[in-house]
């Protein structure tokens, strides 16, 4: 996808959130802080997308949101196995590769939460990848992209 295109696709979604916003606050005052970021009476909640990624016996699943210029990420680690797992994250600005960060690790059955952010900007790509061993990123499932925005 063109820059020129995510940035009409960026502006189009912006305007729809601003309008459900005004929308939002004039049906009824939000009154509590919700999962997705809203903090303050009258503000519309941050849009949510699932993501999920495995890798053998383990599982990681959760919402990611954009708040105040951050990527955040909350979700969940579960391993049904007897072995260590771990979470990553890797990200590229504007062609900048950046080195894969940990979120979350666990060894035997169980679960584990996590919640991560990242200053985002639209030139910045993500990944998240669930990986055996919690020491480095050499024997992982396959990445799932964690900055990719349904339109619509």
């Amino acid at each position: 996808m063109s820059l020129r295109t995510r940035t009409r696709a960026t502006t189009a979604a912006l305007a729809t959130a601003a309008t459900a916003a005004l929308t939002l606050s004039a049906a009824a005052p939000v009154s509590a802080s919700t999962a997705a970021g809203a903090t303050t009476a009258g503000t519309a909640a941050a849009a949510t997308v699932p993501w999920s990624a495995s890798h053998d016996t383990a599982s990681a699943a959760g919402d990611r949101w954009l708040a105040n210029g951050k990527l955040v990420l909350d979700g969940t680690l579960t391993n049904t196995g007897t072995g260590c797992y771990s979470v990553w994250t890797r990200f590229v600005n504007d062609f900048v590769v950046l080195p894969s960060t940990k979120h979350a690790e666990i060894c035997g059955a169980g679960s584990v939460d996590f919640t991560a952010t990242k200053s985002y900007t639209y030139t910045v790509t993500g990944t998240l990848r669930v990986c055996r061993g919690t020491t480095n990123t050499t024997d992982c499932g396959q990445g799932v992209s964690i900055t990719h925005w349904p339109i619509g």
